[in-house]
């Protein structure tokens, strides 16, 4: 399976980092089997004074994930709701999950998320209204164990 990660950089060797933000699934190397959202991913990183992104691309070894504890969403539900709220929003909750995939909750569901955070639509609305989208996947990989099923294939530059 190929996966993307869009960069500022060229990111032969993967490593874990802490954000400066809190993210879905938490701290991580997150990947993309969609090479728009990891294009979209590098765009984002752009600055005026950095005329160029890079999307790095690497193949995952499957074999080498099954001893791994893997968290897999399929699509919205309520426990990835409650899983991407505990890592947006509780500054204590840390995962032992070496991988998680599932559902990107990017900027066009973010109002959504921000309803029922503040409580103006209940989960359930929320489910229905997230169904309706095409939302794309990520892939974190969360310690130093699963970064070590991942090669690195390539990269190609991105530019606004």
């Amino acid at each position: 399976m190929k996966l993307y990660h869009g960069s500022l950089d060229i990111v032969e060797s993967p490593k874990i980092f802490l954000p400066n933000r809190r993210l879905d699934y938490g701290n991580g190397f997150y990947t993309t089997t969609s090479v728009q959202q990891a294009k979209e991913w590098a765009k984002r990183k752009m600055k005026q004074s950095v005329p160029i992104a890079y999307v790095n691309v690497y193949e995952i070894d499957k074999n080498s994930i099954d001893d791994m504890s893997v968290l897999n969403f399929d699509g919205p539900s309520d426990e990835w709701i409650d899983f991407v709220m505990k890592n947006r929003q509780d500054e204590t909750f840390i995962h032992d999950y070496d991988i998680v995939y599932g559902p990107v909750a990017n900027d066009r569901v973010y109002v959504q998320f921000a309803l029922y955070e503040q409580g103006f639509i209940d989960k359930e609305t929320l489910l229905k209204e997230l169904k309706v989208y095409d939302l794309v996947d990520q892939m974190l990989f969360h310690t130093d164990k699963s970064l070590m099923s991942l090669k690195y294939i390539k990269h190609f530059e991105v530019r606004l």
